[in-house]
């Protein structure tokens, strides 16, 4: 088997998820390395989506007319979207990496930085939903690929990070209570900064 991680690696989840599961546990990776030739690209697919679909068909929110926004403030919705996505990112794979010292796991943060690229991409690819920004279909599509991704991080946790298989199951799910609390706060973040008019008016 190949020892070479890729963009294209990542696409094997569709059909053959251990053999990525298999690579990664078998090859040393840099955290920059990971980061310029797959995370970064993964990252950039949602707000270029979420960015051409606000854009062409305003976001719809139920019943009512749809939501448009200018160019300007759709671009500076989508660039806060990416780094907020990039803070994820890089935020969940050190707590990863600390994580890995209790867990008895590998410590490697290229490697971390790797299987939470290959965790996050189903997240990263339902985000073409972001073409057609109706925010019930939104929502069920991203309900679906979490539930892809916490498959992943249960089922190649233990195989990637060379821990057991009850280690594993334990720090995956403590990874999810990381991942709801950093997304709480988040969220708390954005209500607090647009209550003091840091933010797009909505004109409702």
């Amino acid at each position: 088997m190949s020892k070479k991680f890729s963009l294209f690696s990542v696409t094997r989840l569709l059909f053959d998820q251990d053999a990525v599961f298999n690579t990664l546990a078998d090859i040393q990776l840099t955290p920059i390395s990971v980061f310029l030739k797959i995370a970064l690209w993964l990252g950039l697919l949602p707000p270029i989506f979420a960015y051409f679909g606000a854009l062409e068909f305003g976001w719809r929110l139920g019943a009512i007319e749809p939501l448009y926004l200018s160019s300007d403030i759709l671009l500076g919705v989508s660039v806060s979207y990416f780094f907020a996505l990039l803070i994820g990112f890089i935020s969940t794979a050190i707590v990863s990496q600390w994580m890995a010292g209790t867990y008895g796991a590998r410590a490697s943060l290229g490697v971390h930085f790797a299987f939470i690229s290959v965790v996050g991409a189903p997240i990263a690819l339902a985000s073409v939903i972001h073409l057609y920004p109706n925010v019930f279909i939104n929502i069920l599509v991203f309900v679906l690929a979490i539930l892809w991704s916490m498959f992943l991080l249960y089922r190649g946790l233990p195989i990637v990070l060379h821990t057991s298989p009850e280690r594993g199951m334990l720090m995956a799910s403590s990874l999810i209570g990381y991942f709801l609390v950093a997304l709480v706060s988040l969220l708390g973040i954005t209500v607090v900064i647009w209550s003091y008019g840091f933010g797009p008016s909505l004109g409702v």
